[in-house]
């Protein structure tokens, strides 16, 4: 087993294995001794050890794979992920848009990155998915309060609202290959994060 550092998250699923959020090993260890897990996935990442048993006197050792199998109410999250339009921040905005500015088609830090509204504020266009993209700096001020049109820049991919799963990668900080691998199930084979991300576990084998 290659051990992962502890702080390292795992992707906790329901019952249906459809993904649910990231947890530390803390929460991890928790779902174990309450007897929540129903399966695993993936691979082991890391062993806890706990107390000593006073019933054998031997340590208690838990071993963590990078995906979990959990019971719970899966019919009623299936429900409510169809449905559900994730937070937009500029952390997964970037993300989605893989730090690069949608207008020139350059990668840039984090720090060095913008939203922008592709239809402005001002003209009626809405904080949402669909109508932002990451931006460089340059390339924001000089768009102005103006649609791209009307500063004739171009587009170079289409802005769109990730699906729950998406929003599962976009919010993960370190996603391992095999669980890369496993949230790339629940993408839609259409989604332009599904292509972008295949391409790269075909060529690159490190975190994502």
């Amino acid at each position: 087993m290659e051990q992962q550092p502890v702080t390292q998250e795992v992707l906790r699923t329901d019952i249906t294995g459809m993904p649910l959020e990231w947890i530390d090993y803390r929460d991890a260890v928790r779902l174990y001794h309450t007897q929540q897990v129903a399966y695993v996935c993936g691979t082991p990442i890391y062993q806890i050890r706990g107390g000593i048993s006073a019933k054998t006197g031997q340590r208690s050792i838990v071993e963590i794979s990078s995906i979990i199998s959990t019971y719970g109410d899966s019919v009623a999250a299936e429900r409510n992920r169809d449905r559900y339009t994730p937070p937009l921040t500029n952390q997964t905005l970037f993300r989605r848009d893989a730090n690069i500015c949608l207008y020139c088609s350059k990668h840039f830090r984090a720090s060095d990155l913008t939203r922008d509204h592709v239809t402005p504020i001002s003209q009626g266009g809405l904080d949402s998915w669909a109508n932002v993209v990451t931006a460089c700096r340059r390339c924001n001020n000089h768009k102005g309060g103006r649609t791209p049109e009307q500063a004739r820049l171009q587009l170079v991919a289409v802005p769109f609202k990730p699906t729950y799963a998406e929003y599962i990668y976009l919010k993960g900080r370190r996603v391992l290959a095999d669980q890369m691998e496993y949230l790339l199930t629940h993408f839609p084979r259409s989604s332009p994060l599904h292509k972008r991300l295949t391409v790269h576990m075909s060529s690159d084998g490190s975190p994502f």
